[in-house]
């Protein structure tokens, strides 16, 4: 089996934290598993990540070798981003629920795109860390999926409200935890060359596109239709592909309870999430007027909305705005280094997938599709702050430009994207 690694790079492997990696990203879910040691809380996705970076150390002293260093291009960004999020604990009203949130949703989701960076040097080893998402998400998807039906077949179920869910505290983040998982699995169906892989990629679309569904997320449908048009405007049978998936969008509108659901964000009064998303948003920006350098502080902006909220008391006040949640949580620096973070990732996984080694680019495609569902999600709701979705999306951001620095890129673009053939391998011809 020819190796995938390009010329020149280091051969050591580290077989313990791979794996470790692909365990780690299966207990995504697994954060509401807590505890305390002592004073301490804990749960069990921290120490998953830490058991990975301790074994990550370890055999890299073993083996005498040095890890790959940080990207240059994105370690400005990273350490700008790392810098806003301690500003942000110092500044936030309660100091050490801050310090929780910055542990949780940066240092350590960090640390292990830093690991997953280094180790992670084929595309092979590429999708079998995100075959461990898939375990975790299909785990999720068929307990909700589980739910949901027993609340239909019980007439239970209320388009006005959240759907029921299994293991999280609402619906959306099912669809924020499944859907860029969905756009790899759908990059890895068309293009991977391996045919397990692209096996256990159906499998998990068979599982996550319906539960998707089944959230009735309105924003997850949105992201879940960008992740469609981006994986199917890049095979060659592309119309065709566009054609069927309109037509089962189509079919799966057609379907009372998701009609309903989807009009409602037309109509007046409950169900539609139109007006406090507005309201939301309009309060947020009074915040930021205050004091626009440094925002709230990580985890205060609750206590810092809560007077200015004079309407539904049920709704969950978070800035439901990716771009918003940054900026009110970290300050200025923190949301401008997210968004040099995610446009740099999102231009890399694009010139990976149209120029990258070939085993790469069916997963720079896959994280290309990702960036999509979080950007499009991202504009209604937070797709990060969550133990599950920091470390799926820095996951994301590892695995770009691990591919561009192991994988490389052709010397003469290509005139055509590869397509897979018969035999599941890529060609460079239509």
């Amino acid at each position: 089996m020819r190796s995938e690694v390009r010329e020149g790079a280091p051969r050591f492997s580290y077989p313990a934290t791979l794996a470790l990696l692909a365990i780690t990203a299966a207990m995504a879910p697994s954060y509401l598993v807590r505890w305390h040691v002592r004073w301490y809380p804990t749960d069990a996705l921290e120490v998953a990540i830490v058991v990975t970076v301790l074994v990550f150390a370890a055999e890299s002293v073993r083996a005498r070798a040095l890890p790959a260093r940080w990207p240059p291009a994105l370690a400005v960004p990273t350490v700008l981003l790392l810098a806003a999020g301690a500003v942000a604990v110092l500044h936030s009203p309660t100091r050490i629920a801050g310090a929780g949130l910055y542990r949780a949703y940066f240092l350590e989701p960090v640390a292990f795109a830093v690991v997953a960076c280094s180790v992670v040097r084929t595309g092979r080893q590429a999708w079998l860390v995100v075959a461990g998402f898939w375990a975790g998400g299909a785990v999720l998807a068929i307990a909700n999926i589980d739910l949901v039906l027993t609340a239909i077949r019980h007439h239970q179920l209320d388009v006005r409200g959240n759907a029921p869910v299994a293991l999280y505290d609402n619906p959306n983040s099912v669809a924020m935890f499944l859907v860029p998982l969905v756009g790899l699995a759908g990059a890895a169906l068309l293009h991977a060359r391996d045919w397990p892989v692209r096996a256990a990629a159906g499998v998990f679309l068979a599982i996550a596109v319906p539960a998707s569904i089944l959230t009735f997320s309105r924003g997850g449908w949105l992201a879940l239709a960008a992740v469609a048009v981006v994986v199917v405007l890049s095979h060659r049978w592309r119309w065709w592909l566009l054609g069927c998936t309109a037509a089962a969008a189509v079919a799966v509108a057609a379907v009372p309870s998701v009609r309903h659901r989807f009009l409602l964000q037309f109509e007046a009064g409950k169900g539609n999430t139109a007006e406090d998303r507005l309201r939301l948003w309009s309060t947020t920006l009074k915040i930021l007027r205050h004091d626009p350098l440094l925002g709230t502080g990580l985890g205060g902006f609750r206590s810092a909305v809560l007077p200015l909220w004079h309407w539904d008391t049920t709704w969950i006040l978070y800035a439901h705005n990716i771009f918003l949640s940054m900026w009110v949580e970290l300050g200025l620096l923190g949301l401008l280094s997210f968004a040099w973070i995610f446009g740099a990732t999102g231009v890399v996984s694009w010139r990976g997938w149209r120029l990258g080694e070939l085993g790469w680019r069916p997963v720079q495609l896959g994280v290309l599709a990702a960036l999509a569902a979080v950007l499009v999600h991202g504009m209604v709701d937070t797709p990060y702050f969550k133990n599950d979705l920091s470390l799926e999306f820095w996951t994301l951001v590892a695995l770009a430009w691990a591919g561009r620095h192991w994988g490389g890129a052709p010397a003469r673009a290509p005139t055509s994207v590869p397509e897979p053939t018969a035999e599941g391998s890529l060609s460079r011809d239509h």
